[in-house]
């Protein structure tokens, strides 16, 4: 089982991070990130490492979705965390949520899992977690991180612990 700092036993991690700024364009789904985008994206990496260095927090499994924005702010941090990056195919801007949740609620107890996605996915998807309703969803900053524990991934059931953006840390 995995531990860190302030959680319960058996309880798991879970942390969702918006892509960092990206440019517009069409088709979405290969946007880039902007310089401004690169560099949250490392801000972010760098502090994250640090933190899992520090023991502070423990090592995620890194998911991201197949936008090429979403790769490129996951590959930052697969680098600076040394650590493998996977795709999840449903976790794209529009994606219904019933399948990310019921993705969570198969994961092992304890797990800590990192994912990269996307507005409105990755707001609904906390508003889910922690309130019982994707309405209540919160606003994500481009390469903000979202930080929640709970002992089971289900509607309501998530305790939001940190919410940090890259403008915290420059």
């Amino acid at each position: 089982m995995i531990a860190g700092v302030g959680m319960n036993s058996g309880a798991g991690r879970v942390l969702i991070m918006r892509h960092g700024e990206a440019a517009p364009g069409f088709p979405d789904p290969v946007r880039a990130l902007t310089p401004r985008g690169e560099q949250e994206a490392g801000v972010m990496a760098r502090w994250l490492a640090a933190r899992i260095e520090q023991g502070e927090l423990p090592l995620p499994a890194l998911y991201a979705s197949p936008y090429v924005r979403a790769q490129q702010t996951a590959q930052r941090l697969s680098d600076a965390l040394d650590c493998p990056l996977q795709t999840l195919e449903f976790i794209t801007p529009e994606d219904a949520l019933s399948e990310v949740s019921d993705w969570l609620l198969a994961q092992p107890d304890g797990a800590s899992v990192m994912l990269i996605s996307h507005m409105p996915l990755v707001g609904s998807l906390a508003g889910l977690l922690v309130e019982g309703a994707p309405s209540q969803g919160i606003g994500f900053p481009t390469a903000a991180i979202a930080e929640l524990e709970a002992d089971v991934w289900a509607a309501g059931c998530a305790q939001l612990t940190r919410f940090t953006q890259p403008s915290q840390l420059l």
